[in-house]
């Protein structure tokens, strides 16, 4: 690509694309309401492989965007979906929350909140780039009691807070790209309502 790398120019130009490239995620195309819902395969909070084609299709599907476990937000947003989960399972629903967290930081969310849903570990951001949500790329640490003892929840990439209802249709129902963490669920159902 740059045959003289002795020029200063050459060597500008390989800076800047070596700073561009590799940071720029989430631009793949935003999903809209209407499109195909994404295949992916990812692992769970249990260290087990989740396949989207095992539920979508079957059943509705809720996929919502956080950016990492433990935080005040993503907290509310997931404590809410876990208080309204049982109206959402009597609709045939199924909730799964997806960051860049590790499955062993998900365990620990999971243990700490009793959430009571699956959460996706997304490290590196693959998921959210199908569905066009954008991205931020770089280590970040959230410390975090729980049960008494200190824990460093670190992540490399951090999504922004975006949430899709995916219908038994597998197209994309409902899309919120300006969530609100501590209404999600309530506006989650009341789309979901729309839909029968």
């Amino acid at each position: 690509m740059f045959r003289h790398l002795n020029s200063p120019v050459a060597w500008i130009a390989l800076a800047i694309s070596s700073v561009i490239y590799p940071a720029a995620r989430g631009e793949s195309q935003p999903l809209e309401v209407g499109a195909a819902a994404p295949q992916f395969e990812v692992l769970d909070d249990r260290g087990e492989s989740w396949k989207s084609a095992d539920h979508v299709g079957k059943q509705i599907v809720v996929v919502y965007f956080y950016p990492a476990d433990m935080t005040g937000g993503c907290t509310a947003q997931a404590c809410a979906f876990r208080d309204d989960m049982s109206d959402l399972v009597d609709q045939d629903v199924l909730v799964v929350g997806v960051s860049g967290d590790s499955v062993e930081n998900h365990q620990l969310f999971k243990r700490a909140h009793q959430l009571n849903f699956p959460l996706l570990a997304d490290v590196d951001g693959a998921v959210a780039d199908a569905f066009g949500v954008p991205t931020t790329v770089g280590e970040r640490t959230v410390q975090a009691e729980i049960e008494g003892v200190t824990y460093e929840l670190k992540r490399n990439v951090t999504p922004k807070r975006w949430t899709f209802v995916i219908g038994r249709d597998g197209k994309i129902a409902y899309k919120d790209a300006n969530v609100n963490a501590r209404e999600d669920s309530k506006r989650v159902a009341a789309a979901i309502a729309k839909l029968k």
